[in-house]
């Protein structure tokens, strides 16, 4: 059996707002709308799915393993939108980012409050 994970559901105030969030960072398109969603489709084949939620959004944790040369554009994009970054999921390391198993990786906030997070190396994969 093969199991792959094809989409997940992310919790919005606006949908469309925080589809081209994501997709304006990462570098991605923003897909058309697909009934009540808006996905942004990564490479590999799965899909995050925005939807408008009414009242407050739970903040959900969505990390991206991406390459060196994408980290650079990533954390370029981050600091040209002003964003705050930090190097742990926890905020306490404002405006660094993290060398984990010899790799980079930075988290950010989206407009929802979801805590986002590029990553050069998967953790526990050594230096």
């Amino acid at each position: 059996m093969t199991v792959q994970l094809n989409h997940t559901i992310v919790a919005a105030h606006d949908k469309h707002a925080s589809a081209r969030f994501l997709a304006d960072i990462l570098g991605l398109e923003v897909s058309p709308d697909f009934g009540p969603f808006v996905p942004v489709e990564l490479p590999g084949g799965v899909s995050l799915d925005y939807m408008d939620t009414p009242g407050e959004v739970a903040p959900q944790h969505y990390a991206f393993l991406v390459s060196e040369a994408e980290f650079d554009e990533i954390f370029a994009r981050i600091r040209e939108a002003g964003l705050t970054y930090w190097a742990d999921p926890h905020h306490y390391r404002p405006g660094e980012i993290n060398t984990n198993d010899g790799g980079r990786g930075a988290y950010f906030d989206d407009p929802d409050g979801h805590r986002l997070e590029i990553l050069t190396r998967p953790y526990g994969s050594g230096s």
